[in-house]
């Protein structure tokens, strides 16, 4: 699969299933492995990372996950390219921005993946639509329990499955959900819910995850540690705190229309006219309206407007989708009209599709 092709793939994770009314975005579980007898990758020479990949690869290539899947070398790979993957969160910014041989193995529904000598020498993805942590978890449990018949694992009776940073000790295993809380950033809550979280050894990070910010009211939730947990651990505390994140949501989103109903729909439905009229439109801002229109999915104000079009709305008007459907590199303000002109044009193909149905 090369990138146009990418561009234009719809990942099976923005197919709305399993959303909790537009709340929840997607389910993510990563795995670090490292093979035993190799160093860590920033210890490894060149040599030894091409023999991680190598191996990876020849172990991938058992697995029903990922038998036909499509390996991308970072390496030569353009800088758009990558920022590509980083915006379908096939990759984390710290892949594309590192050096060395490195690279990504993912399925063609962009369903299962993994990272190949980021942090470590293989970080295992599963990412699924909607609140469906305990599934993300089986699969990429069941990709690791494939691959480790053919990888000789970094292990320790002891400690568990051994990584380069000691917060993945353990299980390995990293749980998040990508969750949708704009009632509770209008109500000023959520500085109150964040020391709670971290309170009680969850993070939240930005879009991107590590190092980003959050954009959109988006906040993507994960554990902090699996050193003495068991992943049915790790699941069920992601499971519980994502339940009273969403409830907190909930309650916010009634006092806002119990105080302001007709400021929230006028909210709605400008932001509607907006992505459907404007001409030129900021990354920053068309994030803002597309969260504004999400609120008003999950207050049944608006019901024309599907999550999954909103799921793929979010991802193909980022600046390296744009760039690269138009084919060369593009200065903010074009890219800021041309993102205007995509979403017009995809805003009309709903309303018809919706009109003619």
């Amino acid at each position: 699969m090369n990138l146009g092709q990418l561009i234009r793939n719809s990942a099976s994770w923005l197919q709305g299933v399993a959303d909790e009314d537009g709340m929840v975005v997607s389910s993510r579980a990563r795995l670090a492995r490292n093979i035993g007898a190799l160093p860590f990758p920033h210890k490894a020479s060149d040599a030894e990372r091409d023999r991680v990949i190598s191996q990876v690869l020849d172990a991938a290539r058992t697995s029903t996950w990922l038998e036909d899947a499509t390996f991308l070398p970072m390496e030569g790979l353009e800088q758009n390219a990558q920022r590509a993957l980083v915006e379908r969160h096939l990759i984390s910014p710290a892949l594309a921005e590192g050096s060395g041989p490195r690279g990504v193995l993912f399925a063609r529904d962009e369903s299962m993946g993994a990272m190949i000598n980021e942090e470590d020498h293989l970080r295992l993805q599963a990412l699924v639509s909607g609140f469906q942590a305990e599934e993300a978890g089986k699969r990429v449990n069941a990709l690791s329990d494939a691959m480790g018949r053919h990888l000789d694992y970094a292990f320790d009776r002891q400690w568990g499955y051994l990584t380069a940073c000691p917060t993945n000790t353990g299980t390995g295993l990293r749980l998040s959900v990508l969750v949708h809380l704009p009632a509770l950033v209008l109500c000023d809550e959520m500085e109150r819910v964040l020391r709670g979280l971290n309170q009680m050894a969850f993070c939240v990070r930005g879009f991107h995850g590590e190092g980003t910010r959050a954009v959109g009211n988006l906040f993507q939730v994960s554990n902090q540690a699996t050193l003495g947990y068991s992943d049915g651990d790790l699941v069920d505390g992601l499971i519980r705190i994502t339940q009273k994140l969403l409830g907190f949501e909930r309650d916010a989103q009634s006092d806002l229309m119990r105080e302001a109903a007709s400021q929230v729909e006028d909210k709605v439905w400008r932001a509607y006219g907006l992505l459907s009229n404007a001409r030129v439109l900021s990354s920053q801002e068309f994030m803002n309206l597309l969260s504004a229109v999400r609120l008003g999915r999950s207050l049944r104000l608006i019901d024309s407007v599907p999550s999954s079009f909103m799921n793929r709305l979010m991802i193909t008007t980022q600046s390296a989708h744009l760039q690269a459907e138009h084919g060369s590199v593009l200065q903010s303000g074009e890219r800021d009209v041309l993102r205007a002109r995509s979403v017009r044009r995809q805003m009309a193909g709903l309303a018809s599709r919706e009109g003619g149905g």
